[in-house]
């Protein structure tokens, strides 16, 4: 078994961080904050029994972890997979709180799971089970507290369920319990497009700085879920360069002229995969990752550039919407390649920015406008890319490391404010 396959998503986790640390005051207090940040400060698992439609029951096993809370209520989606685990969760976790520092909300990072394929459930039985994972966790979320959002097998009913099992249980309708809600009930215009719209925000101020016309470019995207296909959507709308390769977890379709990303969606729509779509041939994962492209989106799940695929890669740009899709071997060898990389916890924050947009809203109860929504995405988005490039450029890191120091920053300075209690 590999470095790479045996190593835990939390532990790559921590390798990122300790990784930019060097580069941060060597005072004690720092070290001493730097250490307090390795570890999540609460991890919850609940067992979830629910009664499936023929009458029996199956228990589930759910997941809530609150990384850090010292910039503000937690905040972190919640996951439906098969592949969930108590470290992919605190890693999860930890990104969110570098995320929403690097971008500067005032938000620490949380996240949750439950080990489950909902494809396999009935639509009734993912109600229950969303609803009695809710009650499991009731004590561990709320609007000062911990605030839910959709992820990985999650979508805006979920949260729908979600808000409405928090306020039968607390007695108060709470807009601002979970985020990513439909917009008739306290949701965000916005929202929904919010990680693939940042994306693109990030990755055209990147072709600004390099003098290069993001219309010419070829793009690959990896995961064609609400991240990816947003993301492809914008783009496409915006600035029409050719996307050559899409793909999901049933595989992925390639055309080298460029793939009408319009009719693709509708093909998604009606078919639930990419496979099968008549304009472009079939390839597999590697074939997209490794494919003749400039950019290239990891747009899933974790560990999908490996040592592997970066020796391999033919992109000048790697642009993470996923959480965690590369692996920090395969990092150095990206670096060595001269491959710049938009990492994860800049790249995809368009989400978390949006679902703070959406907590504000329902705070004030006063919705704002999608142009508003849009305009103060690209500003938040914008204003932390500017930060990040320039200490990259300044310091000659990686926009990984040079995030890591932006959100490191803000995140040691508000733990030594707030000091140690007792």
């Amino acid at each position: 078994m590999s470095t790479e396959d045996s190593r835990s998503p939390y532990k790559m986790a921590i390798k990122q961080l300790e990784k930019a640390a060097k580069y941060l005051p060597r005072e004690r207090e720092w070290l001493n904050a730097i250490e307090y940040l390795k570890h999540c400060q609460r991890s919850l698992i609940v067992s979830v029994p629910i009664k499936m439609d023929d009458g029996t029951v199956r228990v589930f096993k759910g997941y809530r972890v609150h990384h850090c809370d010292a910039r503000g209520p937690t905040k972190g989606g919640v996951r439906f997979s098969k592949h969930v685990t108590l470290e992919e969760v605190k890693a999860l976790a930890f990104w969110m709180t570098m995320k929403t520092a690097v971008v500067n909300l005032p938000y620490g990072g949380a996240k949750g799971g439950i080990t489950v394929d909902p494809k396999h459930l009935s639509g009734n039985e993912v109600e229950r089970l969303t609803r009695r994972y809710t009650y499991a966790i009731i004590n561990m979320i709320g609007p000062m507290v911990d605030i839910p959002a959709p992820d990985v097998g999650t979508d805006s009913n979920i949260m729908a369920w979600m808000f409405d099992t928090y306020s039968i249980g607390t007695g108060i309708t709470t807009h601002g319990v979970v985020t990513g809600k439909p917009v008739e009930i306290g949701g965000s215009l916005g929202r929904e497009a919010a990680t693939g719209t940042g994306l693109m925000y990030v990755i055209e101020a990147l072709m600004e700085k390099l003098g290069i016309n993001l219309s010419n470019q070829r793009i690959a995207i990896q995961g064609f879920g609400n991240v990816g296909s947003n993301c492809a959507l914008q783009l496409h709308e915006t600035h029409k360069p050719k996307i050559i390769a899409v793909s999901d977890i049933n595989g992925g379709i390639i055309n080298e002229n460029g793939i009408n990303i319009p009719d693709l969606v509708e093909h998604v729509n009606r078919a639930g995969t990419v496979v099968g779509f008549e304009g472009g041939i079939n390839c597999t994962n590697e074939e997209l990752l490794t494919c003749d492209c400039d950019i290239l989106i990891p747009a899933a799940v974790e560990k999908q550039v490996t040592a592997e695929i970066a020796k391999e890669m033919k992109a000048s740009i790697l642009a993470e919407g996923a959480n965690g899709p590369t692996t920090p071997e395969a990092d150095e060898i990206l670096k060595e390649r001269g491959i710049t990389v938009v990492p994860d916890i800049l790249g995809n924050a368009g989400g978390v920015t949006v679902s703070y947009f959406e907590w504000v809203q329902g705070r004030d109860a006063y919705f704002w406008d999608l142009e508003r929504i849009n305009k103060e995405l690209k500003k938040v988005m914008i204003t932390a890319f500017d930060e990040v490039y320039k200490i990259a450029t300044g310091k000659n890191v990686t926009m990984r490391v040079a995030a890591y120091i932006v959100g490191l920053k803000r995140l040691v300075k508000a733990l030594m404010l707030r000091g140690l209690f007792p």
